[in-house]
């Protein structure tokens, strides 16, 4: 497998995104509109991308959160390529690249019925923390964090 550092920009990133979404439209039902408008683009910088014989596997990117902190986000591995320990090499990816930044900790939020992703982050030694700005209150998200170094 190939791991490759982008941006936004990536076609690639685009169109896994577009899976993700149309996934999250249907696993999130009526929250999907809430979580949504926390997924632009735009303000993200940093992208991995994973390959495989020239084909997009997955993708993940970090965002800043704050002057120490970046948030995971747009993680997504298509269904084909799951179980293949493609999830881990894209948060392991983007972790490295947080600490290169010099960042020291990774936070992150997933939803209460992505299953796959809550066992993935605590597999990956994400630790459950307090909801964090947008997602205080909201009952069906999760929060992670972890150092980085």
């Amino acid at each position: 497998m190939e791991i490759k550092r982008t941006n936004s920009e990536s076609v690639d990133f685009k169109n896994l995104v577009k899976d993700l979404d149309a996934y999250l439209a249907v696993t999130d039902g009526d929250e999907h509109s809430f979580y949504s408008q926390y997924n632009k683009l735009d303000k993200i910088k940093h992208v991995v991308v994973i390959y495989e014989d020239n084909v997009a596997l997955g993708c993940g990117a970090i965002k800043e959160y704050d002057a120490n902190t970046v948030e995971i986000k747009r993680m997504y591995t298509t269904p084909k390529s799951r179980g293949k320990g493609v999830a881990t090499l894209i948060l392991s990816e983007l972790e490295k690249w947080a600490a290169e930044l010099l960042y020291k900790k990774c936070i992150l939020e997933t939803g209460n019925k992505q299953l796959e992703a809550i066992a993935l982050y605590k597999k990956n030694k994400y630790t459950i923390i307090p909801n964090y700005g947008q997602y205080i209150g909201v009952e069906n998200s999760f929060c992670f964090e972890k150092k980085v170094s």
